[in-house]
């Protein structure tokens, strides 16, 4: 009988949960509600309570909040020492003889800095300047949002920082090689859905109207090496090829960046220009940071809850891989207004109960719910950069929800398959 009120409590809580997600609720209030709701629910000890759900989960977060801190900060770098303006804006001169052309460039511009740039304040960054300069080549602004947005979580596929936040819900997946694997094509599918959209909408395109943004005096171009054009992705290539972790090649991708850029010539210049990027760094990220340090003390909660009732979801769930695949597949658009598919919103819990049941392998399990958050983080409104790119273009949330949900959902089944495939 108790665990049958369990069950019934978890349930409902659950449901509750997803309502208060979908509704926009603060998810650092929503997930640490929910951690002791679910340690009381679960009827775990006071001090084992204390010890393995609101301590320890916090404390081994650590390793993962340094790559995210060093990550927003390789962010912060590249655009404030004028790396990601140039690249940008190279792509200018393209623009208005070929304005189709420009907009893929752009796009790919955008994939090639996120693949190892992380955070909201890079996004707005770089954001701020190339907006003003596809509204100038004529790109209508529904779908320079969406080009925009797309093509951030397409590189998000291939970022370790974004990775090592996501791994906190698959504790066996590694960033590797049988993930890179998946990553590169998962994040190539979708950039040539992206490039599929622009050719889509390629006569609105040539026939849109130039809309002339004034730049601010932060997005001024400045000039820099090409060589450090290649900066971007050093994080990437040091991982893959020299089996760097991601610390120490984001490390020396910043201090190449400054030396670069001529931020070193001078003591004071550098000590400067490294203190202030760092803050403005730690502060785009700072209430990230809290959010997922609360999200692991709700995840402990959620297995220690779940544990008497494996064998219930077991009886429930398909056995079988593919059915699985191609459930989510038609349900992806629940990773929307985070969702029980989104893992930064209710789909915590979904990666918890998954887990919890020992039926599927980590890696599998990795995919199939990081495949729809990644479409959550490249079309929902409630993903934080996008919301900018909606205010700062001031355009309506249901045409941006509109053009993006197809091509979005469209990368996301493919890329499900393909997860089924390598992964």
């Amino acid at each position: 009988m108790a665990n049958i009120l369990t069950g019934i409590l978890l349930i409902v809580t659950f449901m509750l949960f997803i309502g208060y997600a979908m509704r926009g609720g603060n998810l650092t209030v929503g997930f640490f509600v929910m951690a002791v709701l679910w340690t009381i629910i679960g009827r775990v000890p006071f001090n084992q309570a204390i010890t393995e759900i609101f301590t320890e989960p916090v404390l081994n977060y650590g390793k993962t909040a340094a790559y995210i801190i060093f990550g927003s900060w390789f962010g912060r770098v590249l655009v404030d020492t004028g790396i990601a303006g140039s690249i940008s804006r190279k792509t200018e001169k393209v623009g208005k003889k070929r304005p189709v052309l420009a907009t893929v460039l752009i796009a790919l511009v955008i994939a090639l800095i996120f693949t190892s740039s992380y955070g909201v304040g890079s996004a707005i960054a770089v954001g701020v300047i190339l907006f003003p300069i596809m509204f100038s080549i004529g790109v209508p602004k529904h779908i320079a949002v969406t080009v925009f947005t797309m093509a951030i979580g397409a590189a998000m596929y291939v970022n370790n920082v974004l990775f090592v936040q996501f791994q906190v819900f698959f504790p066996e997946v590694k960033w590797g090689s049988h993930y890179q694997r998946f990553g590169f094509v998962a994040m190539g599918v979708q950039m040539l859905i992206v490039i599929l959209f622009i050719l889509f909408h390629a006569k609105k395109i040539r026939t849109g109207t130039p809309v002339i943004i004034e730049s601010d005096e932060s997005t001024v171009a400045k000039d820099v090496p090409s060589v450090t054009y290649v900066l971007p992705v050093l994080p990437v290539l040091l991982s893959i090829f020299a089996k760097w972790d991601a610390v120490p090649a984001l490390l020396l991708s910043i201090i190449l960046a400054f030396l670069a850029t001529g931020n070193m010539k001078r003591y004071t210049k550098f000590v400067t220009m490294m203190n202030e990027t760092a803050k403005h760094a730690i502060s785009d990220i700072a209430g990230l940071l809290i959010m997922l340090f609360v999200l692991t003390m709700f995840q402990a909660a959620a297995i220690h809850a779940m544990s008497s009732f494996t064998s219930v979801f077991q009886s429930i769930l398909p056995s079988n891989k593919l059915i699985l695949v191609i459930i989510i597949a038609i349900a992806a658009p629940l990773s929307y207004f985070r969702g029980p598919l989104m893992l930064y919103g209710a789909g915590a819990a979904t990666a918890a109960i998954l887990i919890g049941t020992g039926m599927f392998d980590q890696y599998f399990l990795y995919g199939l719910l990081v495949v729809p958050s990644m479409m959550g983080v490249s079309a929902c409104i409630t993903q934080s950069w996008n919301l900018w790119a909606v205010q700062y273009a001031e355009l309506d949330t249901k045409t941006f929800l509109l053009t993006g949900l197809p091509w979005a959902w469209a990368a996301t089944v493919i890329n499900l398959f393909a997860a089924y495939i390598l992964l």
